[in-house]
């Protein structure tokens, strides 16, 4: 089979590009992709002319945007897809992104289902974003709902998104921006340009408006282009990639969750019982996602329950890519790889801190199977959140163990995307309610990583793409 041509999409039509790299396969070495690069002087080019997307989003009714995102989503999961000059099957799509990214089959198809979900679930999606907003109200600008005027505009003719590659699912995040008739700029991450792309061409089987679409694999320099010109961005990365744009009001930083679970005293005791919830906190999807619990807090029994959970981690190695039962992913880089192995070991080198899946695994952390680089899920107990290993997060089922006093908790977790509580305590759950510090709380049996679709994930996509202003009329 030949080789595929990945194009750049400027404003919906393909553009192949002189500029392009090879995309190989992590665990054999041969071709997988060429792909065309863009550079910054053609993302700036063609981001002076975004406005037209954006007509074409206001051409259709909302209600017409969200039967067609049903329709795209039974294409996105069922069938031949443009690539190029080619087409692309969800088999060879599977396949293509296992080959570049590590994600085994199983992983990419549960990403498939959820992204597939994210379509098909987009009314609920936008209730939650705008609070129940009459959809005529999105599509007029201005209305009346419960005898209140509303008016509601857009603060960017676009919205830009740097992607990664560390897992699919991060693409149900820039979806609604579409339904939301905002044109969306992508950048794909390196080794994971198949989704976004197949995504896109989906909706525009469908009959979504191709110059809503943007996409620009491109390097450092054009993903900053993207920033610049773009007046929102998603901005997913490390702490060192997103750390420049923290204090910036458009930019929407994605970057390191530090979710946790916290068990409070009134439920301690009967901790055995929440040994599932706590795996898949740490484990679902490969440990890739930052809804991957990486700090686990209890007030007391903390050996107890890291041992137990030690015994189930180290039971999760790799499998080869086609097992339906394979839980880990690979690393496209093996450097990226090392030095985490490296920073955990040089963790472990700090008193108060141990590798407790140590005790239950046969071997090093960081293995070859298949010619991919893997590194064994790894549950450390650390003395205090004053460790180093304490509240850090890895691309791989990584977390921490801590005891600390449910009185205190709250003053030591820090920043957290998620925090799962377990607990009946009413006195600490209205201090979980009002703590600033949690992004999202479930409360209960419920893992950090399962998902609500009429609530946001991390911030308001709607709030960050629209402002509400004042109207009034007389005579009108």
């Amino acid at each position: 089979m030949a080789c595929p041509h990945i194009p750049i999409l400027r404003r919906g039509v393909a553009y192949e590009s002189l500029d392009a790299i090879e995309l190989t396969d992590l665990r054999g070495g041969g071709p997988v992709a060429r792909i065309s690069q863009a550079n910054g002087g053609i993302i700036r080019k063609d981001l002076s002319r975004i406005g037209a997307g954006r007509e074409a989003l206001r051409r259709l009714s909302t209600r017409a945007l969200l039967a067609v995102f049903r329709e795209a989503g039974e294409r996105f999961m069922n069938a031949d897809l443009p690539l190029g000059e080619a087409a692309q099957s969800p088999q060879a799509y599977v396949e293509s992104l296992c080959a570049t990214s590590g994600l085994p089959h199983a992983l990419i198809r549960r990403n498939m289902a959820k992204i597939h979900q994210v379509f098909t679930e987009m009314p609920a999606i936008l209730r939650g974003l705008t609070r129940g907003l009459d959809f005529k109200l999105l599509d007029d600008g201005a209305g009346e709902q419960d005898g209140i005027a509303l008016s509601y505009y857009p603060v960017t003719t676009a919205l830009g998104v740097v992607l990664p590659s560390n897992s699919p699912g991060v693409n149900s995040l820039w979806l609604p921006a579409v339904a939301l008739k905002i044109p969306v700029v992508i950048k794909p991450g390196r080794e994971e340009p198949w989704t976004p792309f197949r995504i896109i061409q989906a909706l525009i089987a469908a009959g979504c408006p191709a110059e809503a679409f943007s996409f620009y694999p491109t390097d450092h320099d054009g993903a900053a282009a993207v920033i610049k010109a773009c007046g929102r961005v998603l901005l997913f990365g490390d702490a060192q990639t997103t750390a420049a744009y923290a204090n910036n009001p458009a930019v929407q930083v994605h970057g390191p969750g530090f979710s946790k679970v916290l068990i409070g005293e009134d439920e301690i005791e009967d901790w055995p019982e929440y040994l599932d919830v706590l795996v898949d906190s740490i484990a679902a999807n490969g440990g890739r996602s930052c809804i991957n619990a990486s700090t686990i807090v209890v007030p007391a029994r903390g050996r107890e329950i890291a041992d137990a959970l030690g015994r189930r981690l180290a039971g999760i190695g790799p499998r080869p890519a086609e097992d339906p039962g394979a839980a880990l992913a690979g690393f496209a880089n093996p450097g990226l790889a090392e030095a985490i192995n490296a920073a955990i070991d040089a963790g472990l080198g700090t008193p108060g801190a141990e590798d407790v899946t140590a005790r239950h695994r046969a071997g090093p952390r960081k293995v070859v199977f298949d010619h991919a680089t893997y590194l064994l899920p790894t549950l450390v107990r650390c003395a205090s959140f004053a460790h180093p290993l304490a509240n850090r997060e890895f691309l791989f089922p990584y977390a921490a163990v801590v005891e600390v006093p449910q009185a205190r908790m709250l003053e030591q977790i820090g920043p957290s995307l998620v925090v799962s509580a377990i607990t009946r305590d009413r006195a600490f759950i209205d201090q979980l309610i009002q703590c600033p510090l949690i992004e999202r709380l479930n409360l209960g049996r419920v893992p950090t990583t399962q998902v609500q679709w009429d609530q946001p994930h991390e911030g308001n996509l709607f709030e960050f793409l629209y402002r509400r202003r004042a109207i009034q009329r007389a005579g009108v």
